[in-house]
């Protein structure tokens, strides 16, 4: 008997994904576990696996039209249950015959495209596995709108990469495949077009990749939505580095930490003292989060994603690096899950890497507040009458207004310090 596959929860932030591409089509028989489709984010773009096995009967919606959680978006069954094949077409009415005298309507040749213009696509297959989407990219060659997409922001000429998909259409995982192996000239430099009007000084546009789309609409959603304010601090780090030193050199590589885990180990703890910072503003009210879950963002190519810390505050910090470490990879790699992106209640953004002297972020809704985090570097101090050295970071914390105040976030500002400033507790376990 025929079952219905739903959308399963795939961690999207903004609580659907949208249809990229089927990588099954009407009639393939699929594994359990096996994936049929792909189903973009605003930064990832993960797989769906099919839940039973059997012959997939129907799509029950097509790319480019989103699906929350739970929602039907395929139909699994036995082979007998496929739909009987449609119809032939039927031939085409000759038309009418024009009275005489009366003057027959012109008939128009359809317009040359110019060789820019992708070429017509190859003839569709007659089973139902044409509704795999494809844009025909020249000389018959057909690609997944991801791919073609993908394609366009690597410069990267279609026609030397291997389709896998049905057809031989060519799906994401082939260009990202062939980017992993491109030889000396796979990749090809694009030059602009001149302007229509002739003049040549005006700089030719770029258009946005699909992943600084999603940061536009998020930021400007925040901005125009959340009454930002701003808070700073100065963190002496001196212990914090040295005891840091002291640490990594006792461990083996894969329980090395980072300056930003300790940021975020800190940061999760002084959570505990002030929740309305792990909270989010809904519908006139303060959801606090039961659970303490830092994100980090991470500078991929194209632009800024987030990895998201579990339960940071009780997690050992040499496992909150370990578990960074591996997110941040797959992140860059492209192979981020959903477990991976999904459910930060607070979020720190890190600069120190990039000589910077202050740094205050935006924050990511529905979150209410983020850590925005500067350069540590050497700077003259004074303490009891004397000038001296010390290794100072500054740190801004961005906050929603309509959640907390000044003196909450100042407050937490000054727990964080004390926590950067005294370190020891960060390597203490929870």
């Amino acid at each position: 008997m025929a079952e219905i596959i739903p959308m399963p929860d795939l961690g999207f932030e903004a609580g659907e994904g949208e249809l990229s591409v089927w990588l099954k089509g009407v009639g393939d028989a699929v594994a359990t576990g096996e994936p049929i489709a792909e189903f973009e984010s605003d930064k990832v773009t993960l797989e769906v696996e099919a839940p039973v096995a059997g012959v997939l009967l129907e799509h029950l919606i097509q790319p480019g039209e989103s699906a929350g959680a739970g929602a039907p978006i395929a139909r699994v069954g036995e082979p007998h249950e496929l739909s009987s094949p449609s119809p032939p077409a039927q031939a085409p009415a000759p038309p009418p015959v024009k009275p005489p005298g009366e003057r027959a309507p012109e008939v128009r040749a359809p317009e040359v495209e110019s060789p820019a213009d992708p070429l017509p696509a190859a003839p569709q297959e007659s089973r139902p596995l044409d509704r795999v989407p494809a844009e025909p990219v020249g000389n018959g060659v057909l690609a997944t709108p991801i791919a073609l997409r993908m394609a366009r922001e690597h410069n990267l000429d279609l026609r030397r990469v291997a389709g896998s998909g049905p057809g031989g259409r060519i799906l994401r995982g082939d260009v990202e495949n062939h980017l992993a192996e491109a030889r000396p000239g796979a990749i090809e430099e694009v030059a602009p077009r001149p302007p229509e009007d002739g003049n040549r000084s005006r700089p030719a546009g770029t258009e946005a990749s699909s992943l600084r789309r999603a940061i536009a609409r998020r930021m400007s959603l925040s901005k125009q939505t959340i009454p930002h304010f701003y808070i700073t601090s100065s963190v002496t780090m001196d212990d914090a580095l040295a005891l840091r030193k002291q640490f990594n050199s006792e461990f083996p590589p894969d329980m090395q930490v980072t300056v930003n885990d300790m940021v975020m180990k800190a940061a999760a703890l002084a959570l505990r003292d002030f929740p309305n910072l792990n909270a989010s503003y809904v519908d006139d009210r303060i959801d606090v989060h039961a659970e303490i879950n830092v994100g980090a963002a991470v500078a991929v190519d194209g632009g800024v994603m987030k990895v998201v810390s579990r339960q940071t505050d009780r997690s050992p910090i040499a496992d909150v690096a370990r578990e960074n470490r591996a997110m941040i990879e797959r992140a860059r790699a492209g192979r981020a899950t959903p477990e991976d992106v999904s459910g930060s209640t607070f979020m720190v953004s890190n600069l120190g890497g990039y000589d910077t002297d202050h740094f205050a972020a935006i924050i990511s809704p529905p979150q209410a507040a983020i850590l925005g985090v500067a350069t540590a570097r050497e700077t003259a101090v004074v303490e009891a009458g004397q000038v001296v050295v010390r290794t100072v970071m500054q740190v801004t914390i961005s906050a929603d207004h309509r959640v907390t105040d000044g003196a909450e976030c100042a407050l937490y500002l000054k727990r964080l310090k004390e926590l950067l400033e005294a370190p020891i507790r960060l390597f203490l376990g929870g």
